[in-house]
């Protein structure tokens, strides 16, 4: 099995931007590789699907609205993607170009409205920074 087996076409507008209420109601695509067809069902519907000895992983992470691009004091672009909020404004952040970027350095989003200070670089070049 390759990770290319799993690339689709997923147009922008179709990507849930928060949760449905009632979690058993969302959409679920269901494959039959036998019959080469594709059924949309509820999520509720899962059930009909599993079999005795089937693994059901669950993932319960929350997305945040966390990804923010701004620009240094030079011009140049910078992209946050803000994992964790650390405390109060200090958050752990993957940021691109994250090597170009020393504590110390400013990053300005939206005309300056927001700013943004590198603080510390952290295990795996992720980045401490006060938003």
């Amino acid at each position: 099995m390759k990770v290319t087996d799993f690339d689709y076409n997923l147009p922008e507008e179709l990507i849930a931007q928060t949760p449905i209420e009632k979690r058993d109601t969302s959409r679920l695509m269901v494959l039959d590789r036998n019959k080469k067809s594709i059924e949309h069902k509820v999520f509720s519907d899962i059930v009909e699907y599993l079999e005795e000895g089937d693994c059901l992983v669950i993932n319960n992470t929350k997305v945040i609205p966390a990804r923010l691009y701004g620009k240094k004091e030079t011009g140049a672009n910078v992209e946050f993607l803000l994992l964790k909020n650390l405390e109060g404004d200090i958050w752990e952040s993957i940021v691109r170009p994250g090597n170009k970027l020393k504590p110390g350095t400013k990053v300005y989003f939206g005309d300056k409205l927001l700013e943004a200070e590198i603080i510390d670089t952290m295990p795996g070049r992720n980045k401490k920074s006060k938003v």
